[in-house]
């Protein structure tokens, strides 16, 4: 009997190690299944980066969908658990899933990290079409003409800085498509259940941190307690966000200023507190991404980075110190005569936040 079952290995859904979801969701076999989907064509996604970078890049799959909705999608992460299930094959990035991606054929790899590894790994993955970046003569290199501009914004600052695209724009370039305000995809358990005694004032999320990495984007304590005390005064309710690496000095800025601070999370349970937020102030980081991937009012303070950069959908503005910063794309400040974000006032970020609730 055993023998006569019949399996389409073709089907998306398809897994061979494991029973596949339609039939563990409703029993289906495959010579009866109404949901058979054959794969005309399967793509792998190769966005190693941290979590920020990761959300940033799901609007693409908007556009593969909508391109090729048969399209079998693999994707190789550091940041399996944020990757959207419209994916077909979520991967760590582990020895066990490297062999494997050797080991099938993709109609396309598309590699948006220029590391060493990951386009070591594109190289080496066999596909009928590479874009983004590969290895060449042992370094990272445009896989295709398309990926060349973006891959010149990573080598040279002057032409970085004239750059006039954001960064969905060259990706979607990439790929040999044109960004028309695909968002991001962002799936989280809403389900936890938020106390904050707001009294229905407005929630301001203040995500304090910079990173470790990137410390000439840090704005110093007594401009966040500035702009925290000009909330209350006016009516509004701020609330301290932040991950384990920003907890002490929030609960200082809690002690020092009354601002309501719950603690660190889980990344899901911090996607589902900033979620409570009517407007978020973060520099450049996961927090700004995940507020992006919110659809929430964003005030980005950025100093190092192009801000023709950053795609915010219409939703909230770019605040900028008033001095020019000298360090351009510099993880620590270069420039011994000022550091810049000491010139972006509390009263600039305040106004910016006003604004997003009087357009």
């Amino acid at each position: 009997m055993t023998n006569k079952i019949i399996y389409y290995p073709d089907c998306k859904y398809f897994r061979g190690d494991i029973p596949c979801r339609p039939h563990k969701s409703e029993g289906y076999h495959c010579e009866t299944c109404p949901v058979y989907s054959k794969s005309v064509s399967r793509i792998l996604i190769i966005k190693l980066g941290a979590i920020g970078d990761v959300i940033r890049t799901t609007p693409l799959l908007t556009k593969i969908k909508a391109e090729e909705p048969n399209s079998e999608i693999w994707w190789l992460t550091y940041s399996p658990e944020i990757v959207p299930s419209l994916v077909d094959k979520i991967l760590g990035f582990t020895l066990e899933n490297v062999v494997t991606l050797k080991s099938v054929e993709f109609t396309r790899i598309i590699n948006l990290d220029k590391d060493y590894h990951a386009c070591a790994l594109a190289k080496e993955i066999n596909a009928k079409q590479k874009q983004g970046y590969t290895m060449i003569n042992g370094k990272p290199a445009p896989a295709n003409d398309e990926a060349v501009p973006k891959f010149l914004t990573g080598l040279f600052d002057d032409i970085n800085k004239i750059n006039d695209k954001s960064y969905l724009e060259e990706i979607f370039e990439i790929c040999g498509w044109k960004f028309e305000g695909q968002e991001y995809i962002l799936e989280f358990d809403s389900s936890k259940k938020w106390d904050i005694p707001s009294g229905g004032k407005k929630i301001i999320g203040l995500n304090t941190g910079c990173g470790a990495r990137w410390i000439s984007r840090l704005w110093d304590n007594k401009y966040w307690i500035e702009l925290i005390r000009l909330l209350m005064d006016n009516g509004y309710f701020p609330v301290l966000l932040g991950g384990k690496q920003e907890d002490e000095n929030n609960r200082k800025l809690e002690k020092e200023t009354g601002a309501y601070y719950a603690g660190y999370f889980s990344l899901q349970e911090f996607i589902s507190l900033m979620n409570q937020c009517d407007c978020v102030v973060s520099a450049v980081t996961m927090g700004m991404h995940i507020a992006i991937g919110l659809k929430k009012p964003l005030i980005l303070m950025n100093n190092i980075f192009n801000p023709k950069e950053f795609e915010l959908y219409g939703r909230g503005e770019i605040v900028m110190p008033e001095k020019e910063c000298k360090c351009f794309f510099s993880p620590k400040c270069q420039n011994d005569e000022y550091f810049c974000m000491d010139s972006l006032k509390s009263t600039t970020i305040f106004d910016a936040i006003g604004r997003q609730f009087t357009q």
